[in-house]
């Protein structure tokens, strides 16, 4: 087994979440909130589809080396989309074709030769023509839906999940697309055969670690600099007000950029140590979340600041004061219990917008190594295909699709948590 960085702070990440999760369940003042968010459908369906989505991204953050290849490193989901991995094509092929998507000379059987679209080595290859190709379309994508249907009926019986319908939509269409993808390139192949739809899957990780750990860094920045700033006031808010204006007044691209190319240069000099390709590029997405930890930290501070500014003043926090409760003690209990909706809300929303924030870093060539999976990759190399004539679509299409579910799903379960755990909508 291999572990990388990100990998291990990805099983802390859990580790902590698992804590929290379990400290909250035996607090009798977040048993409402949690219920709100138990009996919310919306909450609960994005709730479902997050899960997904980690589902996806723990299996990629699983490594091991293959008994057959002692160089390569693998994940657990690499092992078992070994057939997306394997099952290249030659060049761009669209989804569900049975063919190259340009036309190329092809021998025939008397040594002549003939302009036409090539067979895939793959896709489709089943099919004795073209004309059968609908027909099992449709069939394999029935089996695949009552495949789907089998194993959603299993696990809601075995694990009473509720949002039924959010997890038999997930259930069926993945067990769909599995199945199919068996036979066919579902979201086509790029520029050099490999499979869309594998790509858009080992994607997913790089978004959720950006996400996840970005957000770990962040978050001890802007909640003690941002608490101490509002409660003390005077020269220590003083100083944290100049950092963050200070920081806020450096272009994030430029600053973010020139920390790629230090790392970069790092690297480069450092070759023994990165040995193995992808070795690299997790380093490279490690300092990348490090990098837009330190940057994206000064508007939740913000945020906090004014909040226990405000707090600070109100009746129970006086209270308090004239009865002699420690500052320590006002900060754990009174402040930061009443402060957690706007950091419950901050995380999420800062997690949609780091996942796009990769897809725009990438696009410019300073974002996750560009050996890496991610969407942003995908995107960037679609800036040359949408330009072809015919129009590659299906790579910008796939990462689309994929992007929007995991933002979308954060957004309306952050609004979801916003409304439980916001005092002022308490009954």
């Amino acid at each position: 087994m291999v572990i990388l960085w990100t990998d291990a702070l990805i099983l802390v990440l859990l580790i902590l979440i698992t804590g929290i999760f379990y400290v909250m369940r035996k607090k009798e003042h977040l048993k409402r909130p949690l219920t709100t968010i138990k009996q919310n459908s919306v909450g609960m369906s994005s709730l479902i589809i997050l899960l997904f989505f980690v589902s996806i991204g723990i299996l990629d953050s699983i490594h091991f080396k293959p008994a057959s290849k002692d160089n390569e490193i693998i994940s657990v989901l690499d092992y078992f989309a070994a057939p997306l991995r394997e099952h290249g094509e030659k060049t761009y092929s669209e989804p569900f074709a049975t063919t190259l998507y340009n036309k190329e000379m092809i021998a025939q059987a008397n040594n002549s030769m003939r302009w036409d679209y090539p067979r895939l080595t793959f896709g489709g290859k089943h099919l004795e023509n073209e004309t059968q190709k609908i027909d099992d379309i449709f069939q394999k994508t029935a089996i695949g839906f009552f495949i789907g249907v089998g194993i959603f009926a299993f696990l809601v019986f075995t694990l009473k999940i509720k949002s039924k319908r959010t997890f038999f939509m997930l259930i069926t269409l993945s067990s769909t697309l599995i199945y199919l993808s068996n036979f066919y390139h579902v979201f086509g192949t790029d520029k050099v055969g490999e499979d869309v739809f594998y790509q858009t899957i080992k994607s997913i990780r790089t978004g959720l670690v950006l996400g996840t750990l970005t957000t770990l860094i962040l978050l001890p920045l802007s909640l003690v600099l941002g608490i101490l700033a509002g409660f003390f006031r005077g020269w220590l808010d003083d100083v944290i007000q100049f950092l963050y204006t200070t920081l806020n007044s450096i272009p994030s691209v430029l600053l973010i950029g020139a920390s790629v190319l230090m790392v970069q240069v790092y690297m480069s000099n450092h070759e023994s140590d990165f040995t193995s390709l992808i070795v690299r590029a997790d380093m490279r997405l490690l300092f990348l979340c490090l990098i837009l930890g330190m940057t994206s930290w000064t508007g939740l501070c913000r945020l906090l600041r004014a909040e226990t500014l405000k707090l600070r003043e109100m009746e129970y926090v006086q209270a308090a004061y004239s009865l002699g409760v420690k500052q320590h003690t006002i900060l754990i209990r009174h402040i930061l219990p009443n402060v957690m909706h706007i950091v419950l809300i901050s995380i999420v929303l800062d997690f949609s917008s780091l996942v796009l924030a990769e897809a725009a870093l990438s696009y410019i060539n300073i974002g996750v190594d560009p050996s890496t999976y991610s969407w942003g990759n995908m995107i960037n190399g679609a800036r040359l295909e949408m330009a072809r004539e015919p129009i590659v679509w299906w790579s910008l299409t796939a990462a689309f699709l994929f992007m929007f579910a995991l933002v979308l799903a954060a957004n309306l379960f952050a609004e979801t948590v916003q409304t439980a755990f916001d005092p002022r909508r308490s009954e």
